[in-house]
């Protein structure tokens, strides 16, 4: 059967958090958070049948809240299926598959890091970490990050539990976003933004001071944050209302090597496309991420309804245009890079997801 280059799945609320299980032997697994503006909110499981090429609801489980971020465990993980989610708090589930093919979602630990308080700080966002998966950052709208010790233990029925390791004050203003670097053995430095402005860099064995990488000359939210899978020297981060990807170097701080900003779209070809254009040139980037298996491909998404995969190998001349572009159906909130079978990329826009062929 000839594979097809885009499978489509409808969920039935406005979709925000997506990720891809990183198991080899789950190689079309999604797990897909519900964005509903009220404090029940929704988790599903899908899989896509690649005899029937249609996805198919595994299971769904309630989540307080919206989810602010989904990840699946890494891939030289722990020996159960996990999954953790961002929201008001971290949360870690377990995930048992039946024969059916359907699977069961327990959550086995709930991590507080505030309890002398009936109040929580929400959660931006959290990052686990490749190397040492006993390690998960988060970020939050206290200033702060913290990064956790997962507990998963070697026997499967071991109850997964956890503990602060350190906790800091990372920013002047809410912290937005986390990401562990894979420089240094890949373990122990991370970088955050927020509403400062700045991407700070931090090493856990040294967290008595940060490196600021970048600030933004405006002073504008910094609000996504991913570093190169291949090449542990490249960072890149999204201002709030940009319609820009700055690229940073960490061995040339606080001085951007690229700016990728073809979501503008400006194409003025008549006064009777005008208005479009003037609408496509104030277009926002949501969200970024590198590409697994590449040192020089990104992939960007915004409210232009695009997916644009980028070539930086060119750096530090100017990048004009992406080397690939996919249009969806609404505006794209989400996407993330099949760590596991790189050929692949998945979009979330209104209630859709979509994988797609690259």
């Amino acid at each position: 059967m000839k594979r097809k280059e885009i499978y489509k799945y409808k969920a039935p609320w406005t979709l925000y958090s997506m990720n891809w299980s990183n198991r080899k032997d789950k190689r079309f697994r999604l797990a897909l958070g519900s964005f509903i503006e009220e404090y029940n909110n929704k988790v599903q499981i899908v899989s896509l049948e690649e005899e029937t090429s249609e996805f198919k609801r595994r299971c769904e489980f309630d989540h307080p809240y919206p989810t602010t971020k989904i990840m699946w465990a890494p891939e030289q993980g722990p020996p159960v299926d996990i999954l953790a989610t961002s929201g008001d708090y971290l949360r870690i589930w377990r995930v048992n598959e039946r024969r059916d093919g359907e699977c069961d979602v327990k959550l086995e630990s709930l991590f507080n890091n505030n309890k002398n308080s009936d109040f929580c700080a929400p959660l931006t966002s959290f990052d686990w970490n490749e190397r040492d998966y006993s390690l998960i950052g988060t970020s939050s709208i206290d200033t702060t990050c913290t990064i956790w010790n997962v507990e998963t233990g070697q026997a499967v029925s071991e109850v997964i539990t956890g503990h602060v390791r350190t906790q800091l004050i990372a920013h002047d203003k809410e912290v937005y976003d986390i990401a562990f670097s894979r420089a240094g053995g890949g373990r122990d430095i991370f970088a955050s933004v927020g509403a400062d402005g700045s991407v700070r860099m931090f090493d856990l064995r040294h967290l008595e001071h940060s490196t600021i990488i970048y600030e933004d000359p405006m002073h504008h939210y910094l609000l996504r944050l991913s570093w190169n899978k291949q090449d542990p020297n490249y960072l890149a981060t999204i201002a709030m209302d940009s319609h820009e990807l700055v690229v940073l170097d960490v061995r040339i701080p606080c001085t951007p090597v690229a700016r990728l900003a073809n979501h503008k779209n400006i194409f003025i070809t008549s006064m009777v496309n005008l208005l479009q254009s003037y609408i496509h040139q104030h277009c926002l980037l949501y969200t970024l991420v590198w590409a697994p298996h590449s040192a020089c491909h990104v992939c960007t998404v915004g409210d232009d309804h695009q997916a644009l995969i980028w070539d930086i190998q060119q750096m530090p001349r100017n990048i004009e245009d992406p080397i690939l572009a996919y249009t969806g159906d609404g505006e794209v909130n989400q996407v993330q890079w099949a760590s596991s079978q790189p050929d692949w990329i998945a979009i979330c826009y209104k209630e859709f997801l979509e994988i797609l062929r690259v």
